[in-house]
């Protein structure tokens, strides 16, 4: 047998096992839920440490001792039913009580201080012994005028003095360096901001000149003169206010009193000057009959005007300060021609209708409260300050707040219980009828060496500040604590009994 190579066709054989096993495979899937995730942060609380004034006792012992029985009293329930019937009643009566029906709680922090925030001054006029003769708040309450001058002695027609302004809020604003100085050629004895522009500031000068500038104008800030004619003051000028604007006119009044016994009221002109709109004289011969002025020796001698002040409730009145010490309640409306000889370009009226009792020398303040009708007060050479009503020749009350003069008093603009008054003696004195109706609440020492306070006006925006004009050629703004500028519940119904006092 023999064996021999040889090639025959391919042979295939299928794997069933791998068919098996392929017809049994399932497509199968799983997923999981979504896992939430959230960021999140944690603050460490604030700790502090506390500490109590008993020390812990190491060695104490438990007071394993029912107490019930030792806290009851058999006295104390027996007193108490004894007590209850009148406890009871008076619950009742305080329950029907209205005592507390208009008390308002104040929730805000209360200041019990009065503090000095600026002292302004200009240093060439204190180089020069010039006294701070006026002070002025504009309308925004954040100016502040001063006029400088001499009251005590020197040739006044002569000597030059100045007008300040100090912006508050202004940023760099700097207590020795007023934001505009005015050179004016006479000495200025009073000043009056314009109550709704705050801008215009009016002057009135010892030559008997009323000057009006425009503080906003840098170039010239003088807009208006009343220049010297035979319309103008023949004395100074220790007062100018300015009036209500008429409607539907555009022309500027203010009125100036003056110790040459004439009151005046001014109207500017396009050409920048002021002209003489209206007048009135104050002659002896026609003083109120109520008055002791010697009418016959006098003639027709003018009785010199110190001071004026209007009434909130009724501007055709008003009430001027003379130098003889009397008050005299005067009208703008009256007609009667004042008897006088010196020479006017329109009539001169006489405008006293009613004088009150004088005070000892001449009256150098006057102001209407703006919260009654009738009453003001009067301050004067004296040392005294009156309260007065419209309605009695006698004053309701009068109060020596200075050994020496007061020189200017003014009530508040938002307590109607509070004035401040400015005494020869350097100081400031505020005074509250509600606290005390015989000495002053608060006296202020505003100057070191005793040199007089000639000067102060409230600030009616700003109402906790208070500026104050002295001798020294300073003026000082002091804030005024809460008890000051927060008017009580019942402060109407006290000054309603004050001035009632008159018809008792």
């Amino acid at each position: 047998m023999s064996f021999v190579d040889g090639a025959g066709d391919a042979v295939s054989v299928e794997s069933l096992w791998r068919s098996s096993q392929g017809s049994r495979c399932e497509s199968r899937s799983c997923q999981t839920r979504p896992v939430a995730s959230k960021e999140s942060s944690a603050q460490a609380h604030v700790t502090s440490e506390v500490g109590t004034q008993t020390e812990w006792e190491q060695d104490q012992r438990v007071l394993d001792v029912d107490l019930g029985p030792l806290l009851d009293y058999p006295d104390v329930g027996k007193f108490l039913e004894g007590v209850e019937e009148v406890m009871i009643r008076e619950l009742q009566k305080n329950w029907r009580s209205r005592a507390f029906d208009d008390f308002e709680v104040s929730w805000e922090e209360q200041n019990p201080q009065v503090s000095c925030l600026h002292s302004l001054q200009y240093p060439d006029a204190v180089a020069e012994r010039l006294q701070v003769t006026s002070v002025t708040w504009n309308s925004t309450g954040s100016v502040i005028a001063c006029s400088y001058g001499r009251l005590g002695d020197g040739d006044w027609s002569t000597e030059k003095s100045y007008v300040c302004t100090w912006n508050l809020d202004r940023r760099g604003f700097n207590p020795n360096h007023p934001d505009v100085v005015l050179d004016v050629a006479s000495s200025v004895m009073c000043l009056a901001f314009h109550p709704s522009r705050p801008s215009l500031l009016a002057g009135g000068l010892f030559n008997g000149e009323v000057l009006v500038w425009d503080t906003s104008r840098t170039d010239d800030p003088h807009i208006g003169r009343s220049g010297l004619s035979v319309d103008s003051h023949m004395d100074a000028v220790y007062q100018v206010r300015w009036l209500q604007e008429v409607p539907q006119s555009h022309r500027l009044q203010l009125l100036s009193v003056s110790s040459d016994g004439k009151i005046l009221v001014w109207q500017m002109e396009k050409e920048g000057q002021l002209v003489l709109h209206n007048g009135f004289a104050l002659v002896s011969q026609q003083m109120p009959s109520n008055s002791k002025v010697n009418k016959h020796g006098w003639g027709d001698a003018a009785v010199g005007v110190t001071c004026l002040s209007s009434s909130h409730f009724d501007p055709s009145v008003f009430v001027v300060g003379v130098e003889g010490g009397y008050l005299l309640k005067c009208s703008t409306a009256v007609q009667t021609a004042a008897l006088t000889t010196v020479t006017s370009s329109i009539p001169l009226k006489a405008p006293a209708q009613f004088a009150f009792s004088p005070h000892g020398g001449p009256v150098y303040s006057v102001d209407c409260s703006p919260f009654h009708r009738n009453l003001f007060l009067s301050a004067g050479t004296d040392g005294h300050t009156h309260l007065y009503s419209m309605l009695q020749e006698k004053p309701l009350t009068s109060l020596q707040l200075s050994q020496k003069y007061l020189f200017s008093i003014q009530w508040s603009p938002v307590r109607p219980l509070v004035f401040a008054a400015a005494s020869g003696e350097g100081e400031l004195l505020l005074f509250d009828f509600g606290r005390s109706s015989q000495k002053p609440s608060l006296s202020i020492k505003q100057t070191a060496n005793e040199k007089p306070v000639y000067c102060l006006e409230f600030n009616r925006t700003q109402t906790q500040l208070l500026a104050a004009g002295d001798g020294a050629g300073v003026v000082k703004i002091w804030q005024l604590s809460s008890d000051y500028t927060e008017q009580g519940a019942r402060e109407m119904n006290l000054l309603d009994e004050l001035a009632g006092a008159a018809a008792d």
